[in-house]
């Protein structure tokens, strides 16, 4: 009997430890799966990432804003620069001459506003001249108008007397004769008073328009003056501008300018990257941003340094449409062959200034990120 019972008793053992441990097993799991839920619900479901993310960064582009041949370039690519160093030099000649030129019309203006001032006075005399040339006419019309009146009674009283006898023709005759000379010098009278109040407005007029040209002003601030010295000073610029200067601190990149090069104005010359200001546009799905806020603290890494630097930064702000609204050719929607796709838009993300300088970083690098959440102000 003990030798039939003792394999079957072994049996229900191993059947009892193999009940235990599924039990435990499934025990387990079931721990293990609420740990993960409760990690989950106050922990994971708090952050969102992505490793649709890229450092970028508000790139300088470097253009002459004068014309010219290039005779000096001072940098090559990836060469650090710091703002206002010299990177190209354009030829100087002629915005030196075009300075030259601006000077001396300056000096022109200046000598010609002078000129009218001294006019001024020179008019003013002018016009007393032609007053007293007016009032000398006016006395020569009224001495010539008195012999006309003299002349014509005369000649009135001789022709008739001659009726009768009294009076030769040889008198009369000059009597005639001396009547048409009065009458002549009184049209010639009348028309010099004419034209020495004429010449007395002339003289007014020109007064006027050379008063009318420094009114209201000083040889500084006459706008012949003013104009002369803006196209001075904008030659100046023009020739401070030949010299071509890094706007920002950085790394020049796409350098294109060449010695001997002839270039227009607004020509592209070189790039610089101003890498300590490097931000992170992350592409994030439309569906993971209902809890991003901006000023929520973010963790990035970069592909660059295998994930063994993490540099600690912030949400900045959203971009005002997702990347498909800004396509080259965007999606048409519109169109009854729609297919929804679950939309991405990019978040920038500012970094520490301090961990760019100890771990810079270049545009276009692979990055990858995640947003606390838990912060909704």
């Amino acid at each position: 009997m003990s030798e039939n019972t003792s394999p079957a008793r072994t049996q229900n053992n191993r059947e009892e430890r193999r009940r235990k441990l599924l039990i435990g097993l499934a025990t387990g799991v079931v721990v293990a799966g609420l740990g993960m839920a409760a990690y989950w619900f106050f922990y994971a479901s708090h952050f969102v990432s992505t490793d649709n993310a890229y450092a970028a960064v508000e790139i300088a582009q470097v253009t002459p804003s004068v014309g010219g041949t290039i005779s000096e370039v001072r940098v090559t690519d990836t060469q650090a620069v710091k703002k206002g160093d010299v990177l190209v030099v354009i030829d100087p000649t002629d915005a030196k001459l075009a300075l030259a030129q601006a000077e001396a019309d300056l000096g022109r203006a200046i000598r010609r506003v002078k000129g009218y001032v001294a006019n001024d006075g020179g008019f003013a005399a002018q016009i007393a001249a032609r007053e007293a040339d007016e009032k000398r006419a006016a006395a020569q019309l009224a001495a010539a108008e008195a012999d006309f009146e003299r002349a014509r009674i005369d000649l009135q009283r001789r022709e008739a007397l001659s009726a009768s006898g009294s009076v030769s023709g040889d008198e009369l005759t000059r009597a005639q004769n001396a009547f048409a000379a009065a009458q002549a010098n009184l049209a010639a009278a009348r028309a010099g008073a004419a034209q020495a109040k004429a010449n007395r407005n002339v003289a007014i007029g020109s007064k006027e328009a050379n008063a009318a040209l420094i009114a209201d002003t000083t040889i500084d601030t006459n706008p012949e003056v003013a104009l002369a010295r803006a196209r001075r000073d904008q030659a100046a610029i023009d020739l401070e501008r030949t010299v071509v200067r890094a706007p920002v601190d950085g790394v020049v990149a796409k350098r294109q300018v060449q010695l001997g090069q002839r270039v227009q104005a607004g020509t592209p010359l070189l790039a610089v990257v101003p890498v300590q200001n490097m931000h992170v546009d992350a592409n994030f799905k439309e569906v993971q941003l209902e809890n991003v806020r901006v000023g929520q603290p973010v963790t990035v890494k970069a592909d660059i340094y295998g994930g063994s630097v993490t540099y600690r930064g912030t949400v900045e702000g959203f971009s005002g449409g997702s990347g498909a609204a800004f396509a080259a050719i965007p999606a048409q929607n519109a169109t009854g062959n729609w297919i929804k796709v679950v939309q991405r838009l990019p978040v920038r993300i500012k970094l520490d200034p301090a961990e760019l300088a100890t771990h810079p970083l270049k545009v276009g690098l692979s990055m990858a990120v995640k947003i606390d959440t838990r912060e909704k102000d």
